[in-house]
């Protein structure tokens, strides 16, 4: 794709303008831009036919980590679309063992760089990458710190200290009312959530809703005070990302969270602004514990969609699939 591809991409937008788009067309051509520009600084080749079609509800992009996280997000509209000038961003991994990226228990570095450069290609005016450690803080984010040390030393931080957290109602909760969460992600603007796809002991699988547990002072108790599918889903009526990028490129299919277990090499990246969708495409995509499964077998997931949270009904979804 060359640079008169690019001109002609853009030159349309301001057509589209002036001949008046509505604004969802507007968008989608923003979307077809922002996809070329992010795929040709890369050096890396989309179809034309990627650029034809309505902005989709679910991206699944097969690549390298990094090249397919700005591919996935290019064509949701970029990451324009999400961060504005000025934002604060809290990026939301997981860092929570002491274990390299082979072992599919923590999200590659490298998907976490590229949503970090692409935050700050958006105008950022402050970036956290967060999580709460299970195991000692220093050793579980040594590899996303490294990844991350180009944008500054303070970008990727792990919270264990009751400071970094306040009180906090949650006001569309069934049982799970109250819990202290992040500061950061209460004063930020934006939550992009990138987990690992991985299976879990207690609730089948540990995806973009289940770990948002990695922004509150004690999960724990979670687990033993409450239902824990339903504390899960009164969690995400209050902690609601704008943009989910699932790292599938490996996926912990069994013995999860913390391994070692069945590690699938998938190299693939999933992408939605609809957790409950995101998290419903890994399910379906991958194999659990030596099965397929679906969406409504995981009771969070489910409890989710009942609740208007987002939908697992992915088959009634636009899904958009691309290879760089």
């Amino acid at each position: 794709m060359d640079s008169r591809d690019i001109f002609s991409a853009l030159i349309n937008v301001d057509e589209g303008l002036k001949q008046g788009l509505t604004r969802r067309q507007f968008i989608v051509l923003q979307a077809k831009a922002a996809l070329i520009f992010s795929v040709n600084a890369s050096g890396l080749f989309v179809p034309r036919e990627a650029f034809t079609a309505d902005l989709p509800d679910i991206v699944v992009a097969r690549g390298r980590p990094g090249p397919a996280t700005r591919a996935a997000v290019g064509l949701l509209g970029g990451m324009g679309s999400f961060v504005k000038p000025g934002d604060k961003v809290v990026i939301k991994p997981n860092m929570s063992f002491a274990r390299g990226a082979g072992s599919a228990t923590n999200t590659d570095p490298e998907v976490v760089r590229e949503l970090v450069a692409m935050c700050r290609e958006a105008g950022a005016s402050r970036i956290r990458v967060l999580d709460h450690p299970l195991r000692p803080n220093e050793l579980c984010i040594e590899g996303v710190r490294d990844a991350c040390r180009l944008f500054g030393d303070n970008t990727v931080q792990a919270l264990e200290d009751s400071d970094f957290y306040r009180e906090t109602q949650l006001s569309d909760a069934v049982t799970f009312k109250k819990t202290d969460i992040a500061k950061d992600v209460l004063d930020a603007d934006v939550l992009i959530s990138a987990p690992v796809a991985k299976s879990h002991s207690s609730t089948g699988v540990s995806l973009s809703m289940k770990g948002m547990m990695g922004l509150v002072l004690n999960r724990t108790v979670m687990h033993w005070r409450y239902d824990l599918s339903t504390a899960i889903v009164d969690l995400c009526t209050y902690l609601k990302p704008q943009l989910v990028v699932i790292d599938s490129t490996r996926v912990l299919s069994t013995n999860g969270p913390g391994g070692p277990g069945k590690v699938l090499k998938e190299d693939t990246i999933i992408a939605s602004k609809d957790m409950v969708a995101a998290d419903a495409t890994a399910i379906q995509m991958f194999e659990w514990y030596g099965k397929k499964m679906q969406p409504r077998q995981v009771k969070h997931i489910r409890i989710a969609h009942e609740r208007g949270l987002g939908r697992m009904d992915i088959n009634n979804l636009i899904t958009r699939k691309v290879q760089v």
